[in-house]
């Protein structure tokens, strides 16, 4: 592997705020949802769908009835000081401006990214941690139990959004255009295959990922759990639920988080995620180009073809 150049935007974004996927049935939206242990609720304001709200109660996303699964669009918070040059960050970056669209209206500024995507940007408050927060290990001491039985296991409610991933016809292209409008920066990749970014002001290994296909897609949203056990506990709490298709329970090398990934009705992913890698503000990362072999991870079962597959080609 080697260490990647940076490209200095003069301002960054400093996380999501929500996204928002459009579904063919809110029905099973709810239920999956709810099955991952997360709150679904009546969307608010004029918008017409649900909104999924974490333990740390911030509204992560909206779901919108459709009659095809695909991003309706992506919201990033940034410091109000930072909009002006955000805006003209992304104009010479080649973005597309556009009015004002779906809701929240008049937060901010809309534009599409070079595969399309619908982006929002407007102040807000910052959802992503300011410092990394301990992984919590289960070990118990001598003459103790060191499990609960599975009646007693607590349900698995994630803390918050942790990232996203999305599909891209130009990994490259994705990356340089994010570094130069929203100065989200490299953390590290695996040719033009897949890429991780992470925003400058404290943050995750990665707060949005691209992975290379035919078209533009989403490939799923991770959540925040405690720790490896909470990650297996996820999985187990899912398939008693019928969602027992997915990828896992693993080790990431890049971002080094534990995961477990369920397959959602449409075909994409949610992941449990613990103890990923933190990037403090104002520090530099040393950003790779990884072998493809250490891309996905590290150890786990072998990755199912369906997971690297664009459901929405």
């Amino acid at each position: 592997m080697r260490q990647e150049s940076r490209f200095q935007a003069a301002a960054a974004v400093h996380s999501i705020d929500h996204f928002a996927l459009n579904v063919p049935s809110l029905a099973d939206a709810l239920r999956f949802f709810e099955s991952f242990g997360l709150d679904v609720e009546p969307a608010s304001g004029q918008i017409a769908g649900l909104e999924l709200r974490a333990a740390d109660g911030h509204r992560w996303a909206r779901l919108l009835a459709a009659s095809d699964k695909s991003l309706a669009y992506l919201c990033f918070n940034a410091y109000a000081a930072d909009l002006p040059v955000l805006r003209t960050q992304v104009i010479a970056a080649g973005g597309t401006n556009i009015s004002p669209a779906l809701g929240d209206a008049g937060a901010g500024f809309w534009f599409h990214d070079p595969d399309g995507n619908l982006i929002q940007v407007r102040a807000g408050k910052k959802t992503s941690p300011d410092c990394k927060v301990p992984h919590v290990s289960a070990g118990a001491a001598a003459d103790t139990r060191g499990a609960c039985t599975r009646a007693e296991a607590p349900r698995v409610r994630p803390r918050r959004l942790s990232h996203v991933l999305l599909f891209t016809t130009d990994v490259l292209r994705a990356v340089a255009f994010y570094e130069r409008a929203l100065g989200l920066r490299l953390s590290d990749k695996s040719g033009d295959l897949i890429a991780f970014t992470h925003a400058p002001h404290g943050c995750d290994h990665h707060l949005v990922a691209f992975a290379k296909s035919s078209a533009r897609g989403w490939h799923h949203s991770s959540w925040d759990v405690a720790s490896v056990d909470m990650v297996g506990q996820g999985a187990a709490q899912m398939a008693a639920a019928g969602y027992a298709r997915g990828w896992g329970t693993g080790r990431h090398v890049l971002g080094a988080n534990y995961f477990h990934y369920v397959e959602d009705p449409w075909g994409s992913f949610c992941e449990y995620s613990a103890d990923i890698d933190f990037i403090s503000a104002g520090r530099e990362w040393p950003a790779g180009d990884f072998l493809p072999e250490d891309s996905l991870y590290l150890w786990g079962p072998p990755v199912p073809e369906n997971f690297v597959r664009n459901t929405e080609v």
